[in-house]
């Protein structure tokens, strides 16, 4: 069996990149009709992460995404998450290159930084930490988001609770004599 990630971008130069590094991936454009949000995060990390969630939503797909950049010492980290746009909304990379070697002294330490986000929108349902788990006593290979109700009911950390307060409450509220 292949498996396939969506990759959110719409780069072309990025999908290439992808693909070599991707090694046994099969990596599934982003169908052009889907949008992804501004990159106006304040870091990668919030960049990456909603243009994965994006894709995710739009393809109901596993989705990868990255935001990356160049980082100066010497300018405070900049341009970081604006690498892109460092030299203007438009600017073209030799302009941001220009740019960078205008501002930033000769010879200064500078860092590429990439970060890479994973949405996989299989949770179904669920909330907090559920479509992160696949429970030992489960379902093989379903999170407990993607469980019904009752599945996941007789095997939470809130059913077992629940059902320790219950046979609690039963008991303490039974007349003296009484058996359960």
């Amino acid at each position: 069996m292949q498996r396939r990630l969506i990759l959110a971008t719409h780069n072309e130069h990025k999908r290439r990149e992808f693909a070599r590094l991707l090694d046994g991936w099969q990596l599934e454009p982003l169908p052009a009709s889907v949008v992804l949000p501004p990159e106006d995060g304040e870091t990668f990390a919030a960049n990456a992460l909603g243009k994965a969630r994006a894709a995710a939503a739009a393809t109901a797909r596993v989705s990868v995404a990255d935001d990356s950049g160049i980082a100066a010492a010497a300018l405070g980290g900049a341009p970081g998450v604006r690498s892109a746009r460092y030299a203007g909304e438009h600017a073209s990379d030799e302009q941001n290159l220009a740019k960078l070697l205008r501002e930033a002294p000769a010879g200064s330490a500078l860092e590429y930084v990439c970060v890479i986000a994973h949405v996989d929108p299989r949770d179904g349902g669920g909330f907090g930490y559920d479509p992160a788990f696949l429970p030992d006593d489960g379902p093989a290979g379903l999170t407990m988001a993607e469980l019904s109700d009752q599945q996941k009911d007789a095997i939470s950390h809130r059913g077992i609770a629940t059902r320790a307060l219950l046979a609690w409450l039963r008991s303490a509220s039974a007349p003296p004599g009484a058996e359960e």
